[in-house]
């Protein structure tokens, strides 16, 4: 694994911030680690970076201990802080070649001309930091996250304050770095976790409550699986329920139902052949999942 955390706490006088929390993150892998405001999410990543040392417990990036290795494990980071600390007297290029000669990287020109394209600053890199919107600030950061190649990157809060159109391209480049890189995603957009994320984790005053693929979260929650039906001609509860593998059968509206079966059985071929073999139309079939706003809900009020 790239990163791995073991019985994690920090401790500010008598408030523990982080409560013995542990997970890893695994190379190739896109991980959203949410949880609600003071939960110990920015805690936890500054422990990881190496900005904060923990009170307990260890932090491990790419085998080295991160209080014990420091500049080792810095040298595989790649972090974007949630406040963007950048130069803001400076030129975009001029700041980019700055952070790759700091970095020590050979060729600091070109480096930063490809992070430029990789992020989308071409129209803004001969401006001043300071006129740039905050969408594109953040693309800065994330530039300068990017600049050593390094093997793990953490995001906190990426596309905040981008627009719609930047969002989805920020996406994108995010699932991509995910396909050869270990990303660490935090964010309050949880919509943006189902759409880039692989796995999440949630914590809540501190400690674990949830960690699992989206796919397993969700089903985890619903303890069933729930497919919704509609046809265009009418039926009958008692005919629908002698489909295999319902359990339950409820009316939601005019030719319109919910099914219930098992967790871990998909029903709709069942309900598909059904109408076929009852002549019936199909208006509209699909199985219904807890959203990760529900999730997140249910794990932190």
């Amino acid at each position: 694994m790239s990163v791995k955390v073991s019985n994690l706490v920090k401790i500010y006088g008598e408030q523990r911030a982080v409560d013995g929390i542990h997970f890893e993150a695994h190379r190739g892998e896109v991980l959203g680690f949410l949880g609600p405001n003071g939960a110990g999410k920015t805690t936890t990543m500054k422990i990881i970076t190496g900005y904060l040392p923990p009170s307990g417990g260890t932090a491990e990036v790419c085998g080295f201990d991160v209080a014990e290795k420091s500049m080792e494990t810095r040298a595989r980071i790649g972090y974007l802080p949630e406040h963007n600390p950048l130069y803001r007297d400076m030129y975009v290029r001029e700041y980019l070649q700055f952070a790759a000669g700091v970095h020590g990287i050979k060729n600091p020109r070109q480096r930063a001309e490809a992070m430029i394209a990789r992020t989308g600053l071409e129209s803004h890199a001969g401006k001043h930091i300071g006129e740039l919107s905050k969408g594109y600030r953040q693309r800065v950061g994330l530039a300068q996250a990017m600049l050593h190649d390094p093997e793990v990157l953490i995001l906190d809060e990426p596309t905040s304050g981008l627009d719609p159109n930047q969002i989805v391209e920020i996406r994108q480049l995010i699932k991509d770095l995910g396909k050869e890189k270990t990303v660490i995603l935090s964010t309050h957009i949880l919509g943006e976790v189902e759409a880039v994320c692989d796995r999440a984790i949630i914590i809540n005053k501190g400690k674990l409550v949830a960690d699992a693929p989206i796919n397993e979260l969700k089903q985890q929650f619903t303890g069933q699986t729930i497919v919704t039906v509609e046809f265009a001609e009418k039926t009958d509860a008692s005919a629908l329920g002698k489909i295999a593998q319902v359990k339950s059968v409820k009316a939601i509206g005019p030719n319109r139902w919910q099914l219930n079966a098992a967790v871990d059985r998909d029903i709709r071929a069942e309900v598909f052949n059904f109408a076929v073999s009852n002549r019936l139309t199909l208006l509209e079939l699909h199985r219904e999942t807890f959203s990760m706003e529900e999730i997140f809900q249910q794990l932190t009020k």
